[in-house]
């Protein structure tokens, strides 16, 4: 799994954070290969690769953008769906607020833990409250002014045993308010898509499922 996963960044050309320490560290697999897999390290470069085409660069910025959020074909999809309905002018805004106010984005750009795939089972396992009650449901969608926190009686767990050190240097997004002290935080407004911490076009992605 842990090779898929550094397959699906490589492929990608760009870091997706699919794994908690290691993405953070030289052992990343993409700091040591920063060509896809099944392209020869000595040809990647020298040689012009054959253009995608427009599918194909539609298809690729889609999948990138699913496996950062760790999402399903169906659910993504129908994330899209969402984002779709109303004004077209504000369907990049919807779909930034769709992804990133899921509970387990949130816990993650929180700083609570190093990964997505951490935050998902931290939040399935009951650890996380959202405005002192416990919800164990990771796509959760969460609005202004709601409250974050670690479950008091999860605290001591081994997962949140390096979160201080963490957090002491880690900044989260404008959109977030985090008090390290209580590890407690807060949504102070709404996402952009500028707020994705991956360049991705996704003008694109809505072409692909308009079609």
């Amino acid at each position: 799994m842990t090779n898929s996963k550094c397959k699906i960044c490589r492929r990608a050309t760009e870091k997706l954070f699919l794994k908690e320490e290691k993405c953070y560290t030289p052992k990343c697999p993409l700091t040591r290969k920063s060509y896809p897999p099944g392209v020869k390290k000595s040809s990647f470069g020298k040689r012009p690769r054959r253009s995608k085409s427009e599918y194909g660069f539609q298809l690729a910025e889609k999948q990138k953008l699913k496996f950062l959020y760790i999402l399903r074909e169906r659910q993504f999809k129908n994330y899209i769906q969402e984002a779709l309905k109303g004004k077209s002018a504000d369907i990049i805004s919807r779909l930034a607020e769709i992804l990133e106010l899921r509970l387990d984005n949130v816990v993650y750009r929180l700083g609570l833990v190093k990964s997505r795939s951490i935050a998902r089972q931290i939040v399935n396992h009951g650890h996380i409250i959202v405005n002192g009650r416990k919800v164990n449901i990771p796509s959760y969608r969460l609005k202004v002014g709601d409250k974050i926190a670690i479950r008091p009686q999860s605290a001591a767990k081994k997962v949140f045993q390096n979160t201080d050190i963490y957090l002491k240097k880690y900044q989260p997004p404008v959109w977030l308010e985090m008090d390290k002290s209580k590890k407690e935080g807060k949504i102070a407004g709404k996402p952009q898509a500028q707020d994705f911490e991956i360049k991705t076009n996704l003008n694109a992605i809505i072409e692909f499922y308009s079609r």
